[in-house]
């Protein structure tokens, strides 16, 4: 069940209250994260704290979010230990709509994170012109795959 927020909170109808069912949460999240990468990643520290990075990420069609790190990055790290993460993705002009997930976190090392490595590159930018150059690029760098699957969708709304 789609709900037209106008007039209730000042929304354009295609933005759609988070209160309302999982199923209409996560379409508007997919709707959102098709034209918008740009995100802010929360992990928790090993004292506890919040370590918050920039990062580009894409939604696949299931939902799962991919993100690309490096092995050696703090935010694999905290991950590795404490398997949760917590997004906050905007547009690129920063200001205006934004939407926040959080959930569980699954981290693939090369050499089995490269074809999601790809997967990824195609969904936030299309077609790679030299294919072997980027896989190079990730074995260099020792980028991982990090795929979230949100359990918790929200605000899509400021008070």
């Amino acid at each position: 069940m789609l709900v037209c927020c106008f007039g209730i909170l000042g929304l354009p109808c295609d933005i759609v209250s988070i209160w309302y069912s999982n199923l209409v949460n996560i379409e508007v999240a997919r709707a959102f994260l098709r034209d918008n990468h740009r995100c802010v990643m929360g992990t928790i520290r090993k004292d506890g704290g919040v370590q918050l990075s920039p990062v580009l990420v894409v939604m696949r069609d299931d939902s799962s979010i991919l993100i690309s790190s490096r092995e050696t990055a703090i935010k694999t790290k905290n991950l590795r230990r404490s398997p949760r993460a917590f997004l906050c993705v905007f547009r690129d002009s920063f200001f205006g709509q934004w939407v926040q997930l959080e959930g569980q976190v699954d981290i693939q090392s090369l050499p089995d994170a490269m074809h999601g490595l790809v997967e990824y590159y195609r969904l936030a930018s299309g077609e790679h012109p030299d294919w072997d150059e980027y896989r190079r690029a990730m074995i260099n760098e020792k980028r991982v795959l990090i795929t979230m699957t949100p359990d918790r969708i929200g605000p899509t709304v400021s008070g």
